[in-house]
């Protein structure tokens, strides 16, 4: 209005608009406003377009509600196919048009979220040293300066020898990691490592509840054991040393974490090579333990030598496939995963040697399998009485099933399914 006035009153433009910050162009149009309609002129006006090329009809629009409010069940697809079947000469809006039309009007009810329900899985009995870990955050206690220790212990099933035992002062897997790699380093791999369904070993967020840390033993070829929830008698073993621990090393706790660790460490010292084991005939632990053949060298490669493509996954847990984008789980984040085409657009999807379950290239949807931790859904060789550990959710195509009897394949001499 300032800048108006002053030009009414005879100044030039070019000096109101150098003075203003303004180009002449700009200056012209706000006058231009002002003499076609006044002070209304200079408001702001809308920044949306004026008309939408692809905007749906008021009649299509209208079409679609009526058929949803008449088959409250139908979604985007039915009504879809409705709207051909009815105007085959209109263009025909897209699926996610039409779910967003419907979606405005507060007709789509969204889609509850499948959590993962911990259920445990099969338990084995590790007969020899490293066949199989047991670990467990025993209960967390008070330290000396008020601050909450959680000691994160690692031992082994058959010889009871306490490989790790170091206090923490959160749960968090990134702890976690610190501890488990040196003791990979100190002791070697083992063949697999049981666990309860707590943080950081699972997640009842994530795909099959797994986690970052149980994925990153999987990509060692370690195997995952958990405890039914709610059962700690099958971690049996591990809890025992959990009640003389508690009993040695926290009444009186320290003052502080290099305290309590100190503890920690004559605890360990003493329980391994000082302390006889009834269950292993008066034997100290530190007898019967060997450290494992399998050296810790760092992540292997992954490849999938059975299946289409390999792809990354990316860090916010998508598979990106032409053009697709299909969410699996962020604890996959810059793994490899196989993908192998089953169907026309269906896809089996893997992980080492764990098959995680399907997904549909035209809806981008990924459905699970039942059992994350079974084999591939590789078939036994033609003949055989044996079939594939893994079912196949009843809603894929029975052509699924077809393409998973394979045959057998001659590598380096050796006969592999």
């Amino acid at each position: 209005m300032k800048f108006v006035s002053r030009h009414l009153e005879g100044e030039k433009m070019t000096d109101l608009c150098h003075e203003f910050g303004i180009s002449r162009k700009t200056g012209y149009k706000i006058f231009e406003r002002y003499e076609k309609c006044g002070i209304d002129g200079l408001k702001d006006r809308a920044k949306n377009p004026k008309r939408y090329g692809n905007k749906l009809p008021i009649q299509i629009e209208t079409y679609i509600l009526n058929i949803k409010k008449e088959y409250p069940s139908w979604g985007a697809p039915k009504i879809r196919d409705r709207l051909i079947r009815k105007y085959p000469d209109v263009k025909t809006p897209a699926k996610s048009t039409i779910h967003a039309l419907l979606d405005r009007h507060g007709l789509v009810s969204p889609r509850g979220r499948k959590r993962y329900k911990a259920k445990g899985t099969e338990l084995s009995n590790g007969k020899n040293p490293n066949d199989l870990w047991c670990t467990d955050y025993k209960g967390e206690f008070m330290l000396g300066d008020q601050r909450y220790c959680y000691p994160l212990t690692i031992t082994d099933f058959a010889s009871r020898f306490l490989l790790a035992c170091e206090g923490q002062d959160s749960t968090k897997e990134k702890f976690a990691f610190t501890v488990f790699e040196r003791v990979f380093k100190e002791y070697g791999l083992p063949g697999g490592i049981r666990s309860d369904n707590g943080c950081p070993f699972s997640s009842t967020q994530a795909l099959f509840g797994l986690s970052r840390l149980s994925v990153w033993w999987l990509r060692l070829g370690i195997a995952i054991e958990r405890i039914v929830p709610g059962h700690p008698e099958q971690n049996g073993r591990h809890e025992r040393m959990h009640l003389t621990l508690k009993k040695e090393t926290t009444k009186p706790p320290g003052m502080n974490f290099l305290q309590q660790q100190e503890k920690f460490d004559a605890f360990s010292k003493q329980f391994n090579f000082d302390r006889p084991h009834e269950a292993l005939g008066m034997k100290y632990p530190g007898e019967v333990y060997k450290p494992s053949t399998r050296i810790y060298q760092g992540l292997p490669e992954v490849k999938y030598p059975f299946h289409d493509r390999t792809v990354n996954v990316t860090l916010c847990g998508r598979i990106c496939i032409r053009k697709k984008k299909i969410h699996l789980s962020q604890v996959f984040a810059g793994q490899a995963i196989g993908i192998k085409e089953m169907s026309d657009g269906i896809w089996l999807t893997s992980f080492m040697d764990y098959d995680l379950g399907y997904f549909d290239e035209d809806s981008s949807t990924f459905e699970q399998l039942d059992n994350p931790f079974g084999p591939k859904v590789l078939p036994p060789p033609e003949g055989s009485q044996k079939e594939s550990q893994t079912p196949l959710k009843n809603n894929l195509p029975k052509m699924m099933e077809a393409n998973l009897v394979g045959k057998t394949t001659e590598f380096q001499g050796e006969t592999i399914l």
